[in-house]
């Protein structure tokens, strides 16, 4: 069989031949520098060889090292689980196990600079992507019916939170995931936990808290992958890093900052007491301003009653009824007055054309002659002898009738 032909189900590769061209892929690689942080050492002053992990700082993600027992014994400072390390190793797969590692030739530590200055830089960086920006943090609910707190296992930050809380308001709620908080496997199981928080829609509000710690405890709060996580997130995040004076990058992108594990209990969780003093003294406000409005009510409706219209409602219809009941003996009065005053004028106005009257002077002996035309026309008063000339006819009234006569002669004035 000719084992450098392609493999196929009728012509498979041996495990040797399959490990001897993966061996000559991976050589090929050449040297790489690798940053990570060292997590499990297996060593023995007696081995030639050491075995060690470098594990991603922000995924569940490592590669095995293969150390010379002598580098690692003789390294300064000495190598400890959880430092920050960079490798020049060279990919190497081991054939007869199957194994891959990186056969290192050169550790160095990661120096505490370096690392403040990565931070300071993805600082800016984000800073100008605008994750810091005030407009797009979230406000924290009031009284958040559930509170999702990230932090170590049993550690203080953990029972301070509670503590408090349970101290401010009785009735909390908490949801704890208890994570790494240092190290390799804090980024991403805070970011796990995170996630799951975030989807639990009973959750209101989210703390991740730490007690403190050195600065390089303190680095997973400032990795990259750890604030898109926060940035993304639908629920309010609190940052409760107990530290001072560095500031991890979360501080900046979470929607509240809070200088203390029990910082952030205090800012979350509202005070039962002050609470209820609050409203106690709104009660009592409330209660004096409904008695003032009262009374006041009420003494308006006294001055109200008080007056006339309606301390006696008939009263107007009263006095308007009297006043009409004057007004109309007033009128009756003028009307009769008038009435008498014109009759006397009458009866005088009557006495007076009585007096000047033709009865009245044929009364007292005189006679009012007149003329009798013959074509029968009416009768004329006779004021003058011209008008009775001989044989006219006339007729004399008296005060009882009238007397037919003719003229028989007339004579003029002496």
């Amino acid at each position: 069989m000719n084992q450098q032909a392609a493999s196929s189900a009728e012509s498979p590769w041996s495990v040797s031949l399959l490990n001897s061209k993966v061996k000559g892929w991976i050589q090929r690689l050449g040297h790489v520098w690798v940053e990570g942080e060292l997590a499990q050492m297996s060593t023995k002053p007696s081995w030639k060889l050491s075995y060690l992990t470098l594990r991603d700082v922000e995924k569940e993600t490592s590669v095995q090292l293969t150390v010379p027992t002598q580098m690692v014994l003789g390294h300064e400072p000495p190598l400890s689980t959880g430092d920050r390390v960079v490798c020049y190793a060279r990919p190497a797969f081991y054939e007869g196990r199957g194994s891959f590692s990186l056969w290192v030739t050169e550790i160095r530590h990661v120096g505490i600079g370096e690392l403040l200055a990565r931070v300071a830089q993805l600082r800016e960086s984000l800073q100008r992507e605008g994750l810091f920006a005030p407009e797009r943090k979230q406000v924290l609910p009031f009284l958040p019916n559930r509170i999702g707190l990230i932090t170590g296992r049993g550690s203080a930050a953990e029972r301070d939170v509670l503590a408090v809380s349970k101290d401010r308001w009785p009735e909390v709620d908490y949801r704890v995931i208890n994570t790494a908080v240092q190290g390799s496997r804090a980024v991403p199981e805070i970011i796990d936990a995170l996630q799951v928080l975030d989807a639990d829609e009973s959750v209101d509000v989210i703390i991740i808290a730490r007690g403190g710690g050195s600065v390089e405890d303190l680095l997973p709060f400032s990795e990259e992958a750890l604030q898109r996580a926060v940035a993304a997130a639908h629920t309010p995040v609190v940052s409760a890093i107990g530290h001072e004076p560095d500031t991890p990058i979360l501080d900046n992108v979470a929607d509240l900052r809070a200088a203390t594990p029990t910082d952030a209990a205090k800012r979350v969780v509202p005070d039962v007491v002050a609470e209820r003093e609050l409203l106690s003294e709104a009660t009592t406000r409330l209660a004096q301003a409904l008695r003032g409005w009262v009374a006041r009510q009420e003494e308006a409706l006294q001055a109200l009653r008080s007056r006339p219209a309606l301390a006696d409602p008939y009263l107007p219809i009263t006095q308007r009824s009297e006043q009409i009941s004057q007004a109309r003996d007033r009128i009756r009065r003028t009307i009769e007055h008038g009435l008498a005053r014109a009759e006397t004028q009458t009866a005088s106005l009557r006495a007076q054309v009585a007096a000047l009257g033709p009865a009245a002077t044929l009364a007292r002996g005189y006679a009012v002659v007149q003329a009798l035309p013959r074509d029968g026309s009416d009768p004329e008063v006779i004021t003058s002898i011209a008008q009775a000339g001989p044989a006219t006819n006339m007729r004399i009234r008296v005060a009882d009738g009238s007397i037919a006569a003719v003229s028989m002669q007339t004579f003029a004035k002496d």
